[in-house]
């Protein structure tokens, strides 16, 4: 299995456990909760003020899974004009940001940026056949 493939897997994992099941009925449950979620998020729309919410991304990799775990549940993220790529605007009640939305994303993003450490560090090991460790710290150079 390549590195891809771990990734995928491990992410095709987490999603499962929230949203889907092995089962028939596990994935019926599953369903049911998602439809759930979304459900909370129109409701919230109705009862909360909708904030504007700006997300600032340093790494393509986050960006792209925040975009895909915005519109997996619905959302419409967006930007404005002028606005540089790695800026995500995002219309939605304060709470389901806090509560759902951001949780899921740093879940995924923490299984993401441990797998390309990993293969970062692979990568630099067997091309350069050295460690890329951190640099060493030193108190005072003369």
């Amino acid at each position: 299995m390549t590195s891809i493939e771990e990734l995928a897997e491990k992410l095709r994992k987490v999603e499962a456990l929230r949203d889907r099941g092995a089962t028939a009925g596990e994935r019926e449950a599953a369903g049911r909760a998602h439809r759930k979620l979304l459900e909370r998020l129109e409701k919230l729309q109705r009862t909360e003020s909708v904030t504007e919410h700006k997300f600032t991304f340093h790494g393509p990799w986050s960006h792209r899974l925040f975009m895909a775990v915005c519109r997996h549940y619905g959302l419409r993220p967006y930007r404005y004009k002028g606005q540089r790529r790695t800026t995500v605007m995002l219309r939605v009640p304060d709470t389901f940001v806090e509560e759902t939305l951001w949780p899921i994303f740093v879940e995924y993003d923490d299984i993401l940026q441990q797998h390309l450490l990993e293969v970062t560090q692979q990568v630099i090991a067997d091309v350069f056949d050295d460690d890329a460790g951190d640099a060493d710290v030193v108190h005072n150079l003369k």
